[in-house]
């Protein structure tokens, strides 16, 4: 049977936590209630085995918008006013930055604010979207049933974001340490081969002199080299802070065969969920798209969701201009046509959040199986070719010497 960590309030206002053994969340939920506790929070326990080895980091954080949320609609379906349920998260904050985000939504609120609008005045920790859900729970009443939703969007999109982001890390350590081995196998180790046949005044194969003056212009230049990455970062960086620049770029990282096809499929991801939940949620379709367009990184498929929003104030379908255009996986713009055919627009958005969830994992693994062996015969061919350009040499003076 699984286990379940769980945090909770009992009736004389401690904060309790600890494990629990049950069937399901809800079962320990209901047992917590069966105790006279108010449950605050419950969640199965995945990685008990890895507690001794988490770094600190992972631990002591800001606000997470997800146990937030989460927290809050515990507290709130509990029957808890929103005002003591704020003030019992400002107590049960593990961070303190946490804890004055939402102390200050508790001074909003006892101010006669709605929790919609002291997050508003919080844009640095709660965006436009979290903002508008609220607001239209708020509106229908249902604020409860918004802040769960708005707990498992935030869950889904931190989930799909870590995914593609642990991913990147091995070919990145796997990358940095064929370009450190290639560095000391250049700096350190072909000059002295170099000064070796400088002496004997032998005239070298062409592609061993190719190698050699590598080698030498590595050693007595690194530092330029060094300047060059670094100037041409920054000067990438900031031509990306130029919005025409950074269109441009966006649409050629769309072009490229394997990377192109992951982003727009990590970007379709967020896209369809993000819509299909606020307009779950009663939020007005171009408001929605408004907030959708804030939340994308590819300013290319910006630029799309822009020409959407366009042709949407006129009368037109969304899933017209996502075909015409093409730059959004084709099946985005299929699914909301089926959507606004059948007049259940929403439900299909986040069938096609769920689709593409799953396919940028797998589209991430099979990257990953074909990046990883094109890393290790690249760094071996290069490393073969500097070992044959040292043979080379070696048996051009065995030939001069015979």
């Amino acid at each position: 049977m699984p286990t379940f960590n769980y945090k909770a309030v009992s009736a004389e206002g401690e904060v309790l936590e600890g494990r629990l053994e049950a069937a399901s969340r809800e079962a320990v939920i209901e047992r917590l209630k069966e105790l006279g506790h108010t449950p605050i929070r419950a969640e199965r326990d995945e990685a008990a085995g890895q507690r001794g080895w988490r770094p600190a980091w992972s631990r002591r954080r800001t606000l997470s918008l997800v146990s937030f949320t989460r927290d809050l609609a515990n507290l709130l379906g509990s029957g808890i006013p929103l005002d003591r349920a704020l003030e019992m998260l400002v107590e049960l904050a593990e961070d303190e930055r946490a804890a004055a985000v939402i102390g200050e939504l508790l001074d909003q609120v006892r101010g006669g604010a709605g929790l919609a609008e002291a997050m508003e005045r919080q844009p640095a920790v709660f965006g436009r979207f979290s903002v508008n859900m609220v607001r239209a729970g708020e509106a229908a009443g249902a604020l409860e049933s918004v802040l769960e939703r708005l707990a498992e969007f935030h869950a889904q999109y931190d989930s799909l974001k870590s995914s593609v982001r642990t991913a990147l890390i091995y070919p990145a350590i796997l990358a940095f340490i064929s370009a450190a081995s290639l560095i000391v196998l250049m700096v350190f180790v072909v000059p002295q081969f170099t000064s070796l046949f400088e002496e004997m005044g032998q005239e070298l194969p062409l592609v061993s002199r190719v190698v050699f003056a590598a080698g030498g212009l590595l050693q007595g230049y690194w530092w330029l080299l060094l300047a060059i990455i670094a100037g041409g970062t920054l000067l990438l960086r900031r031509k990306l802070g130029e919005p025409a620049f950074r269109e441009r770029w966006d649409n050629w990282l769309l072009g490229l065969p394997v990377v192109g096809a992951l982003i727009a499929r990590v970007e379709a991801a967020v896209f369809a969920r993000t819509l299909g939940t606020l307009l779950s949620n009663g939020v007005s379709l171009l408001s929605a798209l408004a907030i959708v367009r804030d939340t994308l990184g590819n300013r290319g498929l910006v630029e799309v969701v822009t020409r959407v929003m366009e042709n949407a104030k006129e009368g037109h379908g969304l899933a017209q201009t996502l075909l015409a255009d093409g730059r959004f996986p084709r099946l985005v713009g299929h699914m909301v046509k089926v959507g606004e055919e059948s007049g259940r627009l929403e439900s299909a958005l986040l069938r096609v959040a769920d689709i593409y969830d799953r396919e940028v994992k797998l589209a991430i693994q099979r990257a990953l199986a074909l990046l990883e062996p094109v890393i290790i015969i690249g760094l071996g061919l290069l490393i073969g070719a500097i070992i044959i350009s040292i043979l080379m040499a070696l048996l051009s003076v065995n030939q001069l010497v015979f």
